[in-house]
């Protein structure tokens, strides 16, 4: 929940702080209900990933790992269990906004986040449905 907090309010910081705390209760009781993946050092969370279904809830990576590969490696692991996944992010969230589209994500839908009143981008990626690596073997894939 600390990597959470500090997550939403560094990267979010055009929203006021109490909105994040004022959700953390209502976050922690959904943790449970989600699947949720860790990147660990030894006993350290270096970041995690918290899906949905096809869904990516959040991303976070602690402070000290940032920009060393965490959250890539994190969504690189779902995009080869998933076939297709969508997410929400803040558009003021530029950094974000370029890491999902270095990513294979593309812009779908803008909106007014409600509980914000910040505009959100709905995104989406979708595996090459032709194609797939698995271990350096190529698989065609019939529609």
């Amino acid at each position: 929940m600390d990597i959470w907090l500090h997550g939403n309010l560094q990267a979010h910081a055009f929203i006021p702080a109490s909105y994040w705390r004022g959700a953390a209760d209502s976050v922690r009781e959904a943790l449970p209900c989600s699947e949720i993946w860790v990147d660990l050092e030894g006993d350290t969370v270096r970041g995690f990933i918290g899906l949905q279904e096809d869904y990516i809830a959040g991303l976070f990576v602690a402070p000290a790992f940032r920009g060393k590969g965490v959250g890539g490696g994190l969504l690189v692991f779902c995009q080869k269990k998933h076939r297709a996944l969508t997410l929400e992010v803040y558009e003021k969230n530029g950094r974000a906004v370029r890491f999902y589209q270095k990513h294979g994500f593309h812009l779908v839908e803008q909106h007014i986040d409600d509980a914000t009143g910040e505009t959100a981008y709905r995104m989406f990626w979708q595996k090459d449905s032709r194609i797939e690596a698995v271990d350096n073997i190529i698989f065609r894939l019939d529609k």
